[in-house]
């Protein structure tokens, strides 16, 4: 009974991957990779980065073309964040006062908020990295009417290196498994993953280091002699 269960998953192993070479062949590849970025930048149930990074790892082969890949991602993820920081432009402020105190939204931009008056535009590319972080700080943008120019630059910056390095990540991976496009898009997303989990901690612990060094030093009472 076990080598007829074993035949069926290679099987099927072997139809998703004909299907994953038929997709990332075709020229509509970009179209939907556009689009997928585009999404995602007001809609972040959207996994764009692991439809930039599984065409990096068949980019590998020859097709799709990488710096195509890396163009699109890159347009249609800056086209997105623009979306974004016009519906908080709009109606950002209605919308923060909505969000539950105390829940993951909230926190998000909360955190977001926090960043843009510390940081200003820098804290947009660290943001790409962060779950959840791209859609709150563009959207925060607009709510604080944020300059649209210099969001602008700093977007065009963020947009640029978030392509290039999903783009490689699954291209890397793609070389390191030629053979293998399963194995190779699991070491991109787990790539990926180790890079959003270190910037994670990272902001973490710059966070908890900050709330320590604003706290109030607690001097021991002294009782008069």
């Amino acid at each position: 009974m076990a080598a007829p269960s074993r035949r069926t998953s290679i099987e099927i192993m072997d139809s998703v991957l004909d299907l994953l070479h038929q997709t990332m062949s075709s020229p509509w590849v970009y179209l939907a990779l556009f689009a997928i970025a585009v999404i995602d930048g007001f809609f972040p149930a959207v996994p764009s980065e692991t439809a930039v990074i599984t065409a990096g790892v068949f980019a590998a082969t020859g097709r799709p073309d990488l710096t195509a890949v890396i163009v699109v991602a890159a347009a249609g993820a800056l086209v997105g964040d623009h979306v974004s920081y016009a519906i908080g432009r709009h109606g950002g402020g209605r919308l923060l006062a909505r969000l539950p105190e105390g829940g993951r939204r909230r926190a998000a931009y909360e955190w977001a908020r926090r960043g843009i008056a510390t940081r200003g535009g820098l804290i947009l590319t660290v943001a790409r990295y962060v779950p959840g972080g791209r859609t709150a700080v563009t959207m925060t943008m607009g709510a604080t009417r944020f300059p649209r120019r210099r969001f602008l630059a700093f977007d065009a910056l963020a947009a640029c290196s978030w392509g290039v390095y999903s783009a490689l990540v699954g291209y890397l991976g793609g070389l390191a498994f030629e053979q293998d496009p399963i194995r190779g898009l699991l070491l991109g997303l787990g790539l990926a993953l180790t890079v959003t989990l270190v910037v994670e901690v990272t902001r973490w612990l710059v966070g908890r280091r900050r709330a320590a060094s604003a706290a109030p030093a607690r001097e021991p009472v002294r009782l008069p002699r």
